[in-house]
């Protein structure tokens, strides 16, 4: 399958308040919800401005040394292997930690000197200082409506960053989205989008998360594939939104209004 070249539809001034970050050395912060276009939005910005891109999934075991590197035992020699955040350091290009707050506590440390004036990385176990060239850019994303509730970003970590927010598209832009990455006529991708309008704004304590762009997708994707609007909408949207019986029956009922 060959690769397509990433694609991402502005909302507003991102695209400009991206690039102008970058222009300055500048780290951004993008905040919104699951499943809007965060990482799409990153991939696209990379290619436009001819970077490479390095993208670390953020989890609770994640520690510093992940990001920096670590002397790893190869062909009964120690050697030093870079991590993600050393590699993109030493070749200018912008990394992209993916919802950061997920990651231990030590990596702000580590974080911290890049995302300030001083833009440098301390390599403790090698004893440098690398300076970061001015290709570099650090990028993290966030969902405050998910994560700010157990975990949330210091106020020193913030303050070192320029905020992106963004949010899913509107309806008529949402479908445009739907018909470039599924090739999906109009008619279908209307109907999935009023279903996803309707599934955020339902209130159920069992439903954590509501249809997202990215859900919207995979759904159009089914659809392109040959299954039936319905029964793609039931796999992609009502199945893997909730384990609830209750939420999914009102899911279900969604669907069935909507994609008949």
């Amino acid at each position: 399958m060959t690769k397509r070249q990433s694609s991402y539809i502005s909302a507003g001034r991102e695209r400009d308040a991206f690039s102008s970050a970058w222009k300055c050395g500048l780290p951004v912060l993008l905040k919104g919800p699951t499943g809007c276009g965060k990482t799409r939005f990153v991939q696209t910005m990379a290619e436009e401005l001819g970077r490479p891109l390095i993208t670390v999934a953020c989890h609770e075991d994640l520690t510093a040394g992940d990001l920096v590197g670590r002397f790893l035992l190869q062909g009964g020699e120690t050697k030093w292997l870079d991590g993600p955040l050393t590699r993109a350091v030493r070749t200018g290009a912008i990394c992209y930690l993916d919802e950061v707050v997920e990651a231990r506590a030590d990596t702000t440390v580590v974080i911290h000197p890049l995302a300030d004036h001083r833009r440098e990385l301390n390599v403790e176990r090698l004893g440098e200082h690398l300076l970061a060239p001015d290709e570099f850019m650090l990028v993290v994303s966030y969902n405050p409506g998910y994560q700010s509730v157990l975990k949330d970003l210091k106020p020193s970590t913030r303050q070192r960053m320029i905020a992106i927010e963004l949010s899913y598209p509107a309806p008529d832009k949402e479908a445009q989205i739907l018909r470039n990455e599924a090739d999906i006529d109009d008619e279908v991708a209307q109907r999935l989008v009023r279903l996803g309008q309707a599934i955020r704004k339902l209130d159920h304590e069992g439903l954590a998360e509501v249809a997202s762009t990215r859900t919207l997708v995979s759904t159009a994707l089914l659809v392109k594939a040959g299954l039936p609007l319905r029964a793609a909408a039931e796999a992609a949207i009502a199945g893997p939104l909730t384990d609830d019986p209750v939420a999914t029956r009102q899911l279900l009922e969604l669907v069935r209004s909507y994609v008949v």
